[in-house]
C-alpha cells in the first residue's frame, strides 16, 4: 500500500476512534417534569361552597450527568398568595460521587434529609404534603421543608440495605431569605432489617430515624426527632412514624414550645391491576403542654395508573380540631373531596 494511502487510512481510523471516545464521554442532559392537577370540592356547606379546577404544582427538571459529577436545576411553579401562578427555584445543586465510593457529596439548593425519602415511600405527593410539612395548620407552622440552601452527603451501602443523608443548611427553607448566621444540622439513617421484592431505597422492612438541630432567625430553638417503622413490597406499603418537635414562639414572650406529630399510612396495590387503595391518619399536637391543640387529618382514596406517565386519584380529606375549629376559614376547608391527576414527561 502506498505510504500516502496508509497515512490516510491511519488518520481515518484515528478519527473514528476519537469520535467514538468523544461520543462515549458526551455528558447526558435530560429535561423532564411532573405536574399535579385537581378538581377540588368543599364538603362543608359554607356560603361560598368552593369547587375549583386547579393546577396545584408543576416542576421542570434539568438533570445533567457528567461521569462522577451530577447537576440538577428544578423550577417550581406554584399558586402564590395573590392567586396567580408564579415560579421559583426548588433545587439547584451539583453532586460529586468518587469512583467506587458509597458517598455522594452535594452543594447548593439541595434536598433536605427527610421529606424526599418519605415521599418516595408514600408515593402520593400528588395528594398533598406529608404530616411534618403540613405541620400546625392554625399558626401556621411547617416543621420541615423539602429543600434548603446548604451542603450534604448521601450514602448507601448494601446496596441500599443502609442509606442515609447528613446536611448542614441555612434552616429557613428554600422559599424564604437565608436568615442569619445560624445553621441547622440534620441527618437521616434507614436500615433494612428484612428483604421484600422491593429492593429500592425505601423497600423492605425498615427502621428509620431523623434528627434536626437548629436555631431560627428569631432565636431560641428549632429541633426535630423522628422514628419510623415501615414495610414496602410491590403490593403493600405500611408505615408509622412519631416525631417530637421543639420550636420558638414569640407571644407573649419569646420562648420554646414542644409538640408531637404522629402519622400512619398504608397503600394496597391490587394484584394484576392498575388500582391501589390508600389511607393515612396524621395527628399533630403543636403544644403538648396545653390541652385542646390536637389536629387530626384523615385521608382515604383510590388511584388508577392509567399509563406509566399518568396517574388518577380520587380521595376524601378531612381535618378535625380538638378544641373546635378556630376560624371560619379553616372550617370551610377542613372537609374536601378531590379528584387529582399526576402526569410526568
Amino acid at each position: 500500500m502506498p505510504s500516502s494511502r496508509l497515512a490516510g487510512a491511519t488518520l481515518c481510523l484515528a478519527a473514528v476512534a476519537v469520535a467514538r471516545s468523544a461520543h462515549a464521554q458526551t455528558p447526558a442532559v435530560t429535561v423532564g417534569g411532573v405536574a399535579y392537577a385537581q378538581y377540588y370540592y368543599q364538603l362543608k356547606d359554607t356560603a361560598t361552597h368552593v369547587n375549583n379546577f386547579d393546577v396545584t404544582r408543576a416542576y421542570l427538571n434539568v438533570i445533567g450527568r457528567f461521569d462522577q459529577v451530577g447537576t440538577r436545576v428544578t423550577a417550581d411553579i406554584y399558586r402564590s398568595a395573590d392567586g396567580s401562578l408564579a415560579y421559583r427555584l426548588k433545587y439547584a445543586y451539583a453532586t460529586y460521587t468518587p469512583k467506587g465510593s458509597p458517598l455522594t457529596f452535594k452543594l447548593g439548593q439541595i434536598h433536605t434529609a427527610w421529606l424526599d425519602w418519605e415521599e418516595a415511600l408514600w408515593d402520593y405527593r400528588m395528594q398533598g404534603t406529608m404530616a411534618l410539612e403540613r405541620g400546625d395548620l392554625i399558626t401556621p407552622l411547617s416543621y420541615v421543608s423539602s429543600s434548603d440552601f446548604g451542603a450534604g452527603v448521601d450514602g448507601k451501602w448494601g446496596p441500599d440495605r443502609v442509606n442515609g443523608q447528613l446536611a448542614v443548611v441555612n434552616g429557613e427553607n428554600y422559599n424564604r431569605s437565608p436568615g442569619d448566621r445560624n445553621k441547622d444540622f440534620m441527618g437521616r439513617l434507614s436500615v433494612r432489617v428484612m428483604k421484600t421484592d422491593d429492593s429500592s431505597r425505601v423497600g423492605g422492612l425498615r427502621l428509620t430515624t431523623y434528627g434536626q438541630l437548629g436555631k431560627p432567625t428569631s432565636g431560641v430553638t428549632r429541633n426535630r426527632l423522628l422514628g419510623m417503622l415501615s414495610y414496602r413490597s410491590r403490593r403493600l406499603t405500611l408505615a408509622a412514624e412519631v416525631a417530637a418537635t421543639k420550636d420558638s414562639v414569640s407571644t407573649p414572650v419569646l420562648r420554646s414550645r414542644t409538640g408531637r406529630v404522629v402519622s400512619v399510612f398504608g397503600v394496597v396495590r391490587v394484584p394484576d391491576s392498575k388500582v391501589a387503595v390508600l389511607g393515612r391518619i396524621d395527628v399533630t399536637d403543636p403544644n403538648t403542654a396545653t390541652p385542646g391543640n390536637r389536629q387530626t387529618r384523615v385521608i382515604a382514596g383510590a388511584s388508577y395508573q392509567l399509563s406509566p406517565n399518568l396517574r388518577l386519584l380520587g380521595d376524601l380529606d378531612h381535618v378535625s380540631y380538638e378544641g373546635g375549629t378556630p376560624t371560619p376559614a379553616l372550617e370551610a376547608v377542613r372537609s374536601q373531596a378531590l379528584f387529582q391527576v399526576q402526569f410526568t414527561f
